[in-house]
């Protein structure tokens, strides 16, 4: 193939390319976005600039040189600028929200609204000069083909114009379209806000979803198996007492059943209890970090002062940093005694375990006291740890408790 050959199809491809953008819908869409900023920048610079202004210079001139005989138009003045000065704020807002559906129903771009109303004031300022110039841009462009009709001496300028047409009109919506980005739009500190509420906002939901779960497991646990191995234990134990008259073999094969059956029993009721415990939803966290204590190996001092409750999920955090606090001063402390002490200030439950033990913990330590601040930080609550050499350690944990 020859070079003519192959470079007839590269031009009419090219040829394809420039003609298809002068009938796209995206083309059209573009310069009407352009053609409707003209109108809108003059408005808005009007009202955010032109009218106060020029109130506020009538104002002061009338102020300074007017006669008496003109009292009432400098006081209609100053009340015109006070007026158009302290609507300034509505008016800029009303104004946005009129280009953002200009945005959004020519170019299909979606600007979201933004609280600062200054930065807002400046795109209606900056508007003008885009509407202006854009506008003119896209209108020259497309008016060049009335002028080579009119006359055709003109048409060798009106066919690069008309060709560049399309490309003009999206380069104005471009630009147009980042100006409103950066000052219609939030602006970075308030993007982050919005995400980091929208994170805080998931994580709830991700941990009350967690903690409905271990709630159904727990009663599908209470409800099923636990009463089943119930049932086979009083059967055995049932078994065991009265079949006296079997041979050793079988009865020592029924004394083992039944003390495995009342092993795997209270494991299942240690393992329910660690899931949810059931007097926590019942009696609150007084009677449940009482539990708690019972069953400690170290004698533990418990003090509750909570007039009103908080969420289950709130309380149910409280209760597993109590009970992990109390198993790693089983493990580790090598105390003689601990002090459970829980009360509410203000919005905030107060959590504090201190034991009387060596000391000398650090979070990353390895007694999942890190697991402790994970804990209190799933609610947006707070861990301190207060561990010297030779004790005591203090283990400090609040958590969000609003009303």
């Amino acid at each position: 193939m020859t070079s003519v050959e192959t470079a007839v199809p590269r031009r009419a491809g090219a040829l394809r390319t420039v003609l298809s953008g002068l009938w796209s819908a995206r083309t059209w869409r573009a310069t009407l976005h352009a053609l409707a900023g003209l109108p809108l920048g003059v408005a808005a610079f009007a009202l955010t600039c032109g009218l106060p202004v020029g109130a506020g210079y009538s104002a002061i001139w009338s102020l300074l040189y007017a006669s008496g005989d003109d009292l009432a138009l400098t006081t209609l003045f100053v009340v015109l600028t006070v007026t158009a000065t302290l609507s300034l704020p509505r008016v800029v807002r009303g104004l946005s929200a009129v280009q953002r559906r200009r945005f959004r129903a020519l170019l299909d771009v979606e600007i979201p609204p933004s609280h600062g109303w200054w930065r807002q004031f400046g795109y209606h300022v900056l508007s003008l000069f885009i509407g202006v110039s854009g506008a003119a841009a896209v209108a020259v462009c497309w008016s060049a083909t009335l002028l080579a009709w009119a006359e055709p001496a003109y048409l060798v300028l009106a066919a690069p114009a008309l060709v560049a047409a399309p490309w003009v009109a999206r380069v104005v919506a471009r630009a147009d379209t980042a100006a409103a980005r950066a000052l219609l739009g939030p602006s970075r500190n308030e993007e982050l806000s919005v995400r980091v509420e929208t994170l805080s906002r998931s994580r709830a939901e991700v941990v009350a979803a967690t903690d409905a779960e271990r709630r159904r497991i727990e009663r599908d646990l209470h409800d099923g198996a636990q009463q089943r191995l119930v049932s086979l234990a009083m059967n055995l134990g049932m078994a065991r007492a009265n079949l006296t008259d079997l041979p050793a073999p079988a009865r020592q094969a029924i004394v083992e059943a039944h003390d495995e059956a009342t092993q795997a029993l209270a494991e299942l009721r240690e393992f329910v209890r660690g899931l949810h415990p059931a007097v926590l939803d019942d009696r609150g966290l007084d009677a449940a970090l009482s539990g708690i204590a019972a069953r400690a190996p170290v004698p533990v001092r418990v003090a509750v002062s909570v007039p009103d409750r908080c969420s289950p999920v709130v309380e149910a955090v409280a209760y597993f940093v109590v009970s992990e606090a109390l198993t790693n001063i089983a493990r580790h402390a090598h105390a003689s005694r601990a002090e459970v002490t829980v009360d509410r200030v203000a919005d905030r439950l107060r959590v504090v375990v201190t034991d009387d033990g060596r000391g000398g913990a650090t979070p990353g330590g390895g007694t999942g006291l890190h697991g402790l601040a994970q804990r209190a930080a799933s609610v947006d609550g707070t861990f301190a740890l207060h561990s010297p050499a030779g004790g005591p350690t203090t283990v400090t944990v609040e958590l969000p408790c609003g009303s």
